[in-house]
């Protein structure tokens, strides 16, 4: 299981990406196409056309970093994106379900408390 503090987000970009991409072209997805800072300390999920290899981009505070994973047999979840976006945000749960390879549109939360934020005064 995954432990990430709760201030990290996780970006998935839904489009099919080279697997020979490295650190530079990854966090240029990041920055141009996902509209995100590349150095925030946010995950940035890249899948390849297949679906059988999955890289995570992150900044570490000193570095860039590239979790890559190969599988051996089957394929990771094809996502969805809303029309017009690229990416999209989800929390660490689902991005573990996803390299578990649980299906999301099958699998069902239970409703919990999330906190509603308030528009910052000015």
């Amino acid at each position: 299981m995954l432990t990430l503090p709760s201030s990290v987000k996780i970006f998935i970009y839904t489009q099919p990406t080279d697997m020979r991409c490295g650190f530079n072209k990854l966090s240029m997805f990041a920055e141009s196409v996902m509209c995100e800072d590349p150095f925030s300390g946010h995950l940035f999920v890249f899948f390849n056309k297949f679906g059988d290899k999955c890289k995570i981009l992150f900044w570490d505070r000193t570095g860039f970093c590239i979790w890559y994973k190969r599988l051996e047999e089957g394929t990771f979840e094809k996502l969805r994106t809303p029309p017009g976006r690229m990416s999209i945000e989800v929390d660490v749960s689902k991005l573990a379900w996803i390299l578990e390879g649980i299906d999301l549109f099958k699998a069902r939360r239970r409703k919990r408390y999330k906190r509603r934020m308030f528009p910052q005064a000015k």
